[in-house]
């Protein structure tokens, strides 16, 4: 019937008893007639007790060795699993990225994949094998490990599916699909069944952490259908495809994100792009930026990053620009609540977004916006209070 590409997020392999599940669901979909390509991320936690291990040696672990270190977590999975497809009666290979030959950049712990070499995995399938994966990992130019960020093996996977010409990537994980907010923190957040790539990416890269937003990036390119779903049943998830042209839902999701902090540069005569390139010189990864220009004063600079690497990115804007200390503040303890959805900048959606905010007296730091986007910067301890509110008054209220 085809390759299908089955990717299973931590979670689903955390333990023997749900590798045993995982390979029983594999067998099945073979016994379909289908050729399976799965692919694995590390035990559930494994990465964090890893990254643990090594700041109890280094406060500053050279990011080299750091991608050597958690490559193992992947390694672990896809060795198990395999024994587990063969003890049921098929015959199973597992591969890490350095032997299927998955190249990327150097950029050490944010690589980008630029090829795959599938002759050993298209030769294993015709052997008849069930063909494991190591996610999440690859290797450069010079046979350096990498590691492709957090969550980096659902990019692994559509990679896999770009390469062999699947029609679908199936992502298996322990939700059963998309939701228009954190069910657990909006009990009546509700199931999306199809959602575009557009709108998947921007729920991605704003705190919806069922998916890695560069493999919807990938998938979006090349026109790969991504499923989402449940590795503890059958049922089926949600769909992120192209765009629908007969959507009339225009409020799709309310995401968040937790422990961001802010970063202003007042009154400076230094350029936005110095201040800038300061940052991400360093490997900073900047949020949302703001920029205000006075003739007199110069310029107020402002933005947004995580809380983990406030200390530093304070102290090297202070190293840079001394002259300007006095005018180099910081506010910590920050959150961001997005509402996403095809068209929210042309149907009134922002307005009702700071009336909401306004009313339950919820401060906004900064704001961001674009077609399908609007995103507040707010104080943490009001951050689930208003996804609730902002999730009944755009989405329940609207049906």
């Amino acid at each position: 019937m085809g390759v299908i590409i089955q990717k299973f997020g931590g979670t689903s392999v955390k333990n023997t008893e749900r590798i045993l599940e995982v390979a029983k669901k594999i067998v099945e979909s073979k016994k379909m007639g289908n050729s399976i390509v799965a692919v694995l991320s590390a035990q559930g936690g494994y990465t964090d007790i890893l990254l643990e291990k090594a700041h109890k040696i280094s406060k500053t672990p050279k990011k080299r060795e750091l991608d050597v270190l958690l490559s193992t977590g992947e390694q672990i999975s896809i060795a198990l699993l395999a024994m587990a497809i063969e003890e049921l009666g098929e015959s199973a290979v597992s591969f890490t990225a350095t032997q299927l030959g998955i190249k990327t950049c150097s950029n050490h712990n944010c690589a980008q994949i630029l090829d795959i070499d599938s002759k050993k995995i298209k030769q294993a399938l015709e052997e008849g094998n069930v063909v494991v994966v190591a996610g999440f990992q690859g290797v450069d130019l010079h046979g350096n490990i990498t590691t492709l960020g957090r969550g980096g093996s659902d990019t692994t996977a559509v990679a896999l599916g770009v390469t062999l010409g699947a029609k679908e990537v199936e992502i298996y994980t322990d939700v059963d699909g998309i939701y228009s907010a954190d069910p657990r923190v909006v009990k009546n957040a509700k199931k999306i069944n199809r959602i575009a790539y557009s709108e998947m990416i921007e729920m991605a890269g704003n705190g919806a952490k069922v998916l890695h937003s560069r493999s919807v990036e990938l998938a979006c390119k090349y026109n790969i259908k991504i499923h989402l779903r449940s590795s503890y049943s059958w049922t089926k998830g949600s769909i992120i495809k192209g765009e629908d042209k007969m959507e009339k839902e225009v409020i799709r999701g309310i995401t968040h994100s937790k422990n961001l902090s802010k970063i202003t540069l007042r009154d400076t005569p230094h350029r936005l792009a110095d201040v800038i390139s300061t940052l991400s010189n360093e490997g900073y990864n900047i949020d949302i930026i703001t920029h205000d220009f006075d003739p007199e004063r110069g310029a107020t600079i402002s933005c947004i990053l995580k809380q983990e690497i406030l200390e530093k990115a304070f102290e090297i804007l202070r190293e840079k620009y001394p002259k300007n200390r006095k005018n180099l503040v910081h506010i910590p303890n920050l959150g961001k609540v997005s509402v996403i959805g095809i068209g929210v900048k042309s149907k009134g959606v922002a307005a009702q977004v700071f009336k909401v905010l306004s009313e339950n007296n919820i401060s906004i730091e900064m704001v961001s916006s674009s077609d399908i986007n609007i995103s507040c910067i707010i104080h943490q301890k009001d951050l689930e209070k208003a996804v609730s509110l902002l999730h009944e008054r755009l989405i329940e209220e609207a049906k």
